[in-house]
């Protein structure tokens, strides 16, 4: 196993959490939550302006390539946008914890169901005892912080 691709995602579970604060902090500064939500994804679209700029050696594809792409693979940029601008709507009531717990169980009833049926092309990971055991005790988990 790559310890390095483990400490990254990691490190993802931590962005994740501050990402939260700091743009719940960028709705209260400048008073609109969609727009604090559109800044936030301009300044990310910036930062990966650059890397790719910097960073990228595949090829461009044609704007004739874009048009045969599904429509449904495009989804993931709906999804960053409902995630970004529902943490910035809840965060400040339900608090950054509980709000992980959430996304964290919802995130692995989700990634356990692809990954046993194979969805969108991952390889089949059969849900067996363990791995049922552990997504019981995460979801115990998850009460336990949302009891306070």
């Amino acid at each position: 196993m790559n310890w390095l691709f483990l400490f990254l995602a990691f490190l993802i579970g931590i962005s994740n959490a501050v990402q939260s604060g700091v743009n719940t902090q960028l709705r209260e500064s400048i008073n609109n939550p969609i727009l604090a939500a559109m800044t936030s994804f301009f300044v990310g679209l910036v930062i990966l302006s650059i890397a790719f700029a910097c960073f990228n050696q595949n090829p461009i594809p044609t704007l004739n390539d874009f048009r045969q792409v599904s429509w449904t693979r495009f989804m993931g940029g709906v999804l960053g946008a409902f995630y970004v601008i529902t943490v910035i709507f809840i965060v400040r009531d339900i608090g950054p914890a509980n709000m992980i717990c959430l996304v964290v169980a919802g995130q692995m009833i989700a990634a356990m169901t692809i990954d046993h049926y194979g969805f969108q092309g991952f390889a089949v990971h059969q849900i067996t005892l363990p791995r049922m055991a552990g997504a019981v005790l995460l979801v115990a988990g998850v009460y336990l912080i949302l009891k306070n």
